[in-house]
């Protein structure tokens, strides 16, 4: 299978009777209200669900955030990347892409910055499928 990329946004702009951009990084996640962070999960993967329900994965995977930032602003990459991996990787699961989201199915997670996008700050993820070469059989 080929390589698949999935974008995601840096925020959700949520509420019932004021709108409020939440980001989605983890000084905004500790921070967050159980009730809000269950909200925000839900909708992040109601939202990754469109985009990966059709995905079915045999063999290990790995994974590749992307940080497409707003500006110049210099940041912690894996502040904002952690939660997307965790959010994305339960998605995953839910979805049926593939069974659990532990080590015996995501070999690899990697995490980078792509630039500068001011019109589309987002996370690109590509999801790899690696071939199953039929070594190390003993630890499948």
């Amino acid at each position: 299978m080929e390589p698949v990329k999935v974008s995601m946004p840096l925020y959700f702009e949520m509420g019932k009777k004021k709108i409020t951009r939440r980001y989605i990084n983890m000084n905004e996640y500790r921070n967050w209200h159980h009730i809000v962070s269950g909200d925000i999960k839900k909708a992040y993967e109601k939202l990754a669900w469109t985009k990966i329900y059709k995905l079915k994965f045999k063999n290990k995977i790995k994974l590749e955030f992307i940080l497409w930032k707003a500006d110049k602003r210099k940041g912690d990459r894996s502040n904002v990347l952690c939660i997307h991996e965790k959010f994305f990787c339960d998605a995953l699961t839910k979805s049926g892409c593939i069974p659990d989201d532990n080590d015996d199915y995501i070999e690899e997670t990697r995490y980078r910055t792509g630039g500068i996008d001011k019109g589309n700050p987002r996370v690109d993820i590509i999801i790899t499928e690696i071939p199953y070469d039929g070594l190390f059989d003993e630890l499948r």
